[in-house]
């Protein structure tokens, strides 16, 4: 079943965007960009810490689109797994993916890449939505029953070929389920040791508040970057607070931050982004102010503006993981070398006045998209 058929069932014609962490796509050549050697070795030696104890690379790459590309393409199977292989070489321990990618597939495709080294990497990966787990058919909205989320993970440990998930997240918060019995069914797994961590993607404040409650929760995953600035509002002062990670899908700005759409380009018939408000042609004149300030950065730091964009949010804090995704060897090596971008004190406050000076206009999804993110959790029923 193609995506088009999936967002129909689903009756959301532009889920996808919603449900994955896509990056940069369409990211301009940067075969001319003359970077340092230590901007294009790829070799990624930072660490950080999500929750208390889980210790992941400073970058992580997203697989999503492994399966089927913005373009809805094919990529070549092989070849992404060269690029599984390589970002591990290059230093990437943390590996993203969902039981909704594919759906099915992307778990498939990462599993088969990292059987060799699966012992050396953190693999996380997301439940949450009603996908029928024999013939992979998406359902109409989420399911997050005990019972289904427990079938769930048996299905995710033989695609991705291990006896554990190191992270498990909730992909979004369902409304008929409490997040008490959520988190209930995710201790069971942890005590069978089928999880090692779990997370929340996209939830509400006071869902988050009581699901930490009942278990620390290891880290959230959000969509975060230059183009949406969200969570900085509640999700990352909470973060703080309670001593949780934070995941950044999407830090690239579905491609924005990377230079490498502007004022004429069209998008592919099914790209979600021609539904997003931000991408319309009356509101992306303004916001590409933003992509001038990252070229001008990019030029002064001898790098590229993705790698920019990505060592901002890594500035931003210590417990911050963007996992950029790609389907392109030379741009997961760019993405990769963004740890080696340092900014002096001075540097990085000249560079987010120039930021915050500038005001993105447009949503980041469709309404009928965007209804599934900052969602609570009803109250469990005594």
């Amino acid at each position: 079943m193609n995506r088009r058929d999936i967002l129909k069932t689903a009756g959301l014609a532009a889920i996808g965007s919603a449900l994955l962490p896509f990056d940069s796509l369409l990211k301009a050549n940067t075969s001319n960009n003359k970077l340092p050697e230590n901007n294009q070795s790829g070799l990624l030696s930072g660490r950080r810490k999500l929750g208390k104890s889980l210790e992941v690379s400073a970058i992580g790459l997203g697989v999503q689109n492994m399966s089927r590309t913005y373009q809805t393409t094919i990529p070549n199977r092989k070849e992404m797994h060269n690029i599984i292989q390589k970002a591990f070489d290059n230093g990437v321990t943390l590996f993203d993916t969902a039981e909704a990618y594919g759906p099915f597939e992307c778990e498939k495709i990462l599993g088969e890449a990292t059987s060799s080294f699966r012992n050396k990497i953190v693999i996380e990966t997301k439940f949450g939505w009603n996908i029928d787990q024999k013939s992979g058919v998406r359902m109409s909205g989420l399911n997050s029953r005990p019972e289904h989320i427990k079938l769930v993970v048996e299905g995710m440990l033989k695609r991705l070929r291990t006896d554990r998930i190191d992270l498990l997240y909730q992909h979004r918060v369902d409304p008929e389920v409490p997040i008490e019995d959520v988190v209930g069914t995710i201790q069971d797994l942890i005590k069978d040791e089928k999880v090692l961590h779990y997370g929340l993607s996209e939830p509400g404040v006071e869902t988050l508040r009581r699901a930490h409650k009942i278990h620390p929760v290891t880290a959230i995953q959000n969509e975060y970057s230059l183009l949406w600035r969200g969570p900085e509002q509640k999700i990352l002062p909470l973060c703080e607070e309670l001593g949780i990670g934070f995941v950044a899908w999407s830090p690239l700005g579905v491609g924005f931050t990377t230079g490498a759409i502007d004022s004429n380009t069209k998008f592919a018939q099914g790209d979600i982004r021609s539904n997003e408000t931000r991408f319309s042609s009356e509101n992306i004149t303004k916001n590409l102010a933003m992509v001038d300030v990252l070229k001008k950065w990019a030029e002064k730091k001898n790098a590229t503006p993705g790698q920019i964009s990505l060592a901002w949010l890594l500035h931003q804090k210590p417990w911050i993981v963007p996992i950029p995704g790609t389907t392109q060897m030379a741009h997961m090596v760019e993405n990769s070398c963004a740890d080696n971008i340092k900014f002096t004190t001075n540097e990085f406050k000249e560079l987010s006045n120039e930021l915050d000076a500038i005001k993105i206009i447009g949503d980041r999804l469709p309404p009928f998209v965007q209804q599934f993110s900052d969602v609570e959790a009803p109250l469990k029923k005594k």
